[in-house]
């Protein structure tokens, strides 16, 4: 199944994350690709909120990884979240960083940044979400299950 949406401005896009937030249950694997600047983190903004993450919710560009404990879940059984920028990492590194652990886990919900350069590692059953710039403002947000 795909749906696609149009966001105008970084208000609508982080928008568009609290509503998948609000139909999380617990063990999703979000998997965002698309350009530098198409509106992946401010996406995954919108989730942590949505999920009830406290913020504040920076990229893990540096990081790699970033873990959200959730302390009041708002829907599902979620615990915790995750939140990946696999831009400078492999397959190996993310492994190496409890990849089958975090992931086993159907308290957590993950959500992947640059996922495509962790592809061998990713579940099928993944929710998988591709981010294109539309004009200055407007990004493109094919969903893709």
């Amino acid at each position: 199944m795909e749906k696609e949406f149009i966001t105008k401005n970084l208000k609508e896009t982080k928008k568009l994350g609290e509503m998948l937030a609000a139909e999380l249950r617990g063990g999703e694997i979000i998997c965002l690709s698309g350009e530098l600047g198409a509106g992946k983190t401010t996406f995954s903004q919108g989730i942590l909120e949505g999920l009830g993450a406290k913020g504040p919710y920076t990229s893990p560009t540096f990081v790699v990884m970033k873990h959200y404990e959730i302390k009041t879940p708002k829907n599902g059984n979620i615990r915790n979240a995750y939140h990946v920028d696999a831009y400078r990492i492999g397959s190996d590194d993310m492994l190496n960083l409890g990849w089958e652990e975090i992931i086993s886990n159907k308290e957590n919900v993950i959500i992947v940044e640059w996922a495509e350069r962790l592809e061998n590692i990713i579940p099928k059953c993944a929710l998988r979400i591709d981010f294109s710039w539309e004009g200055e403002n407007e990004r493109k947000i094919n969903f893709k299950s």
